[in-house]
């Protein structure tokens, strides 16, 4: 049996209290080691957890068990990150739209990571968002439609190669069948210029990154 969104919870930082705003009722979750703790502290009920458990705590993971959490434990020596394995176990429940919930700050290594993990070619066969402190990044492959307010930022960042073909509708900026390529700040600090966006790849992928600031709840459709 399919899912229609699974949510996966990061450890590291936690994610703000306003990020569930974005969860539909009834989604699975799945948490990356300490994000068991984060998704319960958020009221979210956990399915799965994965990861080595260095950082959350035994008595969590204890309780959860007890609760039928399923426990997914893996050496502390291991070849991905618990995100990863996290994401992985989410993409198991053959889910149409993954939504990634971690908080801001933390390691950078773990936040570039994190960033070129979302555009993996392993998940193009799902929706793929996050809310990451304040911010809502979007993968866009083939055409996404985004909500937002008018005047918001957004900015177009190429991921694993040229993006090519890129169109825009109802940003400031608009861009009509271009070419961003990795490394490039092209695609940065656009606007939008209605309450709806589209974005367009003919081929390659984009993140659309909107970094945020007053802390409102993500709209993805």
């Amino acid at each position: 049996m399919s899912e229609q969104v699974v949510v996966v919870v990061t450890g590291g930082e936690p994610p703000p209290p306003e990020a569930v705003l974005g969860v539909p009722l009834g989604a699975r979750v799945v948490a990356a080691d300490r994000g068991l703790e984060h998704a319960r502290a958020l009221g979210l009920e956990v399915s799965v957890a994965v990861g080595d458990f260095d950082s959350a705590s035994p008595e969590a993971v204890a309780d959860a068990e007890k609760d039928g959490v399923r426990i997914e434990r893996h050496p502390a020596e291991k070849n991905a990150t618990d995100l990863e394995l996290a994401l992985d176990a989410a993409l198991e429940l053959r889910p149409e739209h993954i939504i990634v919930l971690a908080g801001d700050g933390g390691r950078l290594d773990h936040q570039l990571g994190m960033l070129l993990l979302l555009g993996s070619s392993r998940y193009a066969g799902v929706q793929l968002d996050a809310h990451i402190g304040a911010a809502r990044v979007h993968v866009v492959r083939g055409e996404r439609t985004l909500e937002g307010e008018f005047g918001e930022l957004v900015s177009l960042l190429a991921l694993h190669g040229p993006a090519e073909g890129v169109e825009t509708k109802g940003l400031a900026y608009s861009l009509a069948g271009e070419t961003l390529e990795p490394g490039s700040s092209r695609g940065v600090s656009n606007i939008f210029a209605a309450r709806t966006a589209r974005i367009r790849v003919e081929h390659g992928v984009l993140l659309a990154v909107r970094p945020g600031s007053d802390g409102g709840g993500a709209l993805w459709l």
